[in-house]
């Protein structure tokens, strides 16, 4: 086993209170995270399956400080993740752009992809920016779960479970989406 000093890339699966979740990582940051799903062997095929993942499993003290953290937003924690670095060689600037503005999001912080575009200095292009964030490489790290639909609709979602999992995201977040609850019903008197 190397020392963690000379590490340069691996992946990571870990065991969280909302399923299993993976990460990988180069010299440069992190590449790859993989949300919650039913089972190990499930998420270590997702990851291995991108170019760049490496098989080696020891992890450099950032590693071990973003499981941490991954480990407390799943049981619920306000965690900020801009801290962490991320490797996005080969994303374009329009998707750097994009992913740049959507980090600035803190926990529970909501906008729309129009509005996103906007702040990324592209207004007028919220379909690309959808297009741009289903292609995230590292969501929750860059929180393509917290950009909404026009009207505040949750619009959608690449990841496993699809809208589902970014409405449960966001509810951990303490964000409602979608029509208010019923009023309650009035006396008959």
């Amino acid at each position: 086993m190397k020392p963690t000093s000379q590490i340069t890339a691996g992946h990571a699966v870990l065991e969280t209170v909302i399923g299993f979740m993976g990460i990988a990582w180069s010299e440069k940051g992190l590449i790859r995270l993989c949300l919650p799903e039913r089972s190990r062997e499930a998420v270590e095929r997702r990851l291995l399956r991108h170019p760049g993942v490496s098989a080696s499993t020891d992890q450099p003290s950032w590693v071990v400080d973003l499981i941490a953290k991954i480990k407390a937003y799943a049981a619920g924690e306000d965690v900020d993740f801009s801290s962490v670095p991320v490797d996005l060689d080969g994303v374009d600037d329009f998707r750097l752009a994009i992913y740049d503005a959507a980090r600035k999001l803190g926990f529970g912080e909501t906008t729309t992809y129009g509005a996103l575009a906007k702040r990324a200095g592209h207004a007028g292009l919220p379909r690309e920016t959808g297009a741009a964030l289903g292609a995230n490489p590292v969501p929750l790290v860059i929180p393509c779960h917290r950009i909404l639909a026009a009207g505040g609709k949750i619009g959608g979602f690449s990841a496993p479970g699809g809208s589902a999992t970014k409405e449960r995201m966001l509810a951990m977040e303490g964000v409602r989406v979608g029509p208010p609850p019923a009023a309650q019903a009035s006396f008959g008197f």
